[in-house]
């Protein structure tokens, strides 16, 4: 404990909803953690993980979550804090109300504590294409470029950190579900759009239009509002709607079209 951290005699309260394995019962266990200026989630998590005792002095285990850049931009930190999805490495404890809530995100299956499996999400990526593919064993030279309006808005679409939490805020997404989720759908479109993407584009429209594809949504648009980095994830929803459509009826009537 630092001498600002003695001076100050100020605790944050945190509550934790914790769980040994995946088909282990969950619990709440309370825990204060010393106070210091500027201090985020994050932190008093590694503080709790040094010192596993609980607010009523139990000793407990240490807690269990992911967290890999702690600068927002890697999604792997996302949790449920007081009520809402978001990064726990950008939520500073001077903004939260306290007790501050804990809990791992829903939507994914529960490996320990407040670490979720986000294999689905991955899944999802597969399964559209959420890639270039180019033969990278010699030199492809430059690529084609973009026209520079198209550019400024696919680096939004590209900002995409698969945190989950669009995943989690959409009320379409479920254990009973198979809807792909609004961040798969934002990379069909970013990738569609791009020179070399669209070479593929026929297969992620087919694999969109499949059982779980874009029809699943509902437009509660929950995604866009959840989002941490801004995406405009009900924007590209909207346009791949087109894109199916058109698509469809090019099927439908016959073209000569491939990467048009």
């Amino acid at each position: 404990m630092t001498t600002q951290q003695v001076e100050t005699g100020k605790t944050v309260k945190i509550r934790i909803l914790r769980q040994d394995n995946a088909n282990g019962a969950s619990r709440w266990e309370d825990f204060e953690v010393p106070y210091r200026p500027g201090m985020n989630v994050i932190s008093a998590l590694m503080y709790i993980r040094e010192h596993p005792v609980t607010a009523d002095g139990k000793e407990t285990t240490p807690v269990t979550w992911d967290m890999n850049c702690l600068e927002e931009v890697c999604g792997a930190c996302s949790m449920v804090i007081n009520g809402r999805p978001r990064q726990s490495c950008s939520a500073l404890v001077d903004q939260l109300e306290q007790p501050i809530r804990l809990e791992p995100m829903k939507t994914f299956p529960i490996v320990r504590d407040l670490q979720v499996d986000r294999s689905r999400m991955f899944n999802a990526l597969k399964k559209v294409k959420a890639w270039i593919p180019i033969d990278g064993s010699y030199g492809l030279g430059e690529g084609p470029r973009m026209p520079e309006r198209k550019r400024q808005w696919a680096y939004e679409l590209s900002k995409c950190m698969t945190c989950g939490v669009c995943f989690e805020a959409c009320p379409n997404v479920s254990e009973k579900a198979s809807f792909i989720g609004p961040a798969p759908l934002s990379q069909v479109r970013l990738f569609n759009t791009h020179p070399t993407g669209a070479m593929n584009k026929d297969e992620r429209l087919d694999a969109i239009m499949d059982e779980g594809g874009l029809a699943n949504c509902g437009n509660s648009q929950n995604c866009v509002a959840a989002c941490p980095k801004g995406i405009p994830l009900t924007t590209s929803i909207a346009s791949l709607n087109r894109a199916t459509t058109v698509h469809m009826f090019r099927k439908f009537f016959g073209s000569d079209h491939m990467v048009d």
